[in-house]
């Protein structure tokens, strides 16, 4: 009997070990498949273990405002901290949004491009004061005139206001507005947490350092739940993005971070957010 209790023990053992080694191996997978998109050529990459980071370059001063206000029924606070200028030029000063936003109801971004348009539907019930940023910027026309500046496989990022015209530059995703506000609706329950469609935020990999850059989810994608998601594509966007993006990138990324500029110019026309 001792013997084969014995054997069931070794079995058990072995099944375990198995288990883990299996464990183990699936997570270095989805460890080599992160994806780093780095909204600055010229910033030194963070490293994000088992996340994707993708990053816009903000320098920390120690002069740093917030501005805050009393919330009212309907409405949240939004903290704007400013973030001051990194000396390239590509910080675009418009102020600051208002101090609360409503976190009721929804609203329409519509970003038209060379390609079409494409519609996203913002819910301010989960990112209120990301879509009253999006709002405010879309008012100053903070938007138009720029360019889509990196890709990857199922993902398009756009938003910084200092790319604009023919080619790119090494200083293409590290603009930005004067300000910067903390994370919203993070999707840590969500599987997959960024499939095709969803919009979210762009970041330097720490919490309040979300600007004026953002995502297109073109396809199911594995990402790191640490980017707040505003919104969501329409079908009809969704067939605009991948038009847009069919021809691919330039590489110029990679190996490391990867990815690289599309190789056809996306360029973003206007920007405007309206009631739904």
């Amino acid at each position: 009997m001792s013997s084969i209790k014995e054997r069931q023990q070794r079995a058990a053992a072995r099944a375990k070990l198995e288990r883990e080694m299996a464990a183990r191996k699936e997570a270095a997978a989805r460890k080599r498949k992160n994806l780093w998109i780095v909204a600055s050529a010229s910033a030194a990459v963070l490293v994000v273990a088992a996340g994707v980071l993708i990053a816009v370059t903000v320098l920390r001063g120690d002069d740093d405002e917030t501005t805050t206000s009393p919330v009212a029924a309907g409405t949240t606070t939004c903290a704007w901290t400013a973030a001051p200028d990194q000396g390239q030029g590509t910080t675009v000063d418009v102020g600051m949004p208002p101090a609360s936003a409503s976190n009721v109801g929804k609203s329409v971004m519509s970003v038209t491009t060379n390609f079409g348009v494409v519609d996203v539907t913002l819910d301010k019930t989960k990112s209120p004061c990301a879509v009253e940023s999006f709002t405010y910027l879309s008012g100053k026309k903070f938007f138009d005139g720029t360019k889509c500046h990196r890709m990857f496989p199922g993902m398009l990022q756009c938003g910084d206001p200092s790319a604009k015209g023919k080619g790119y530059r090494e200083t293409d995703g590290t603009g930005g507005p004067a300000y910067r506000y903390s994370n919203e609706y993070l999707p840590t329950t969500d599987i997959p947490p960024y499939p095709a469609g969803v919009v979210a935020l762009a970041n330097s990999g720490a919490d309040g350092t979300n600007g004026s850059q953002f995502f297109f989810i073109y396809e199911d994608t594995e990402l790191s739940p640490d980017y707040t998601i505003i919104g969501k594509v329409s079908d009809a966007g969704l067939a605009v993005l991948k038009k847009a993006t069919e021809k691919g990138h330039d590489g110029a990324f990679d190996p490391s971070p990867g990815g690289g500029h599309p190789k056809e110019d996306i360029n973003i026309q206007t920007v405007t957010v309206a009631a739904a």
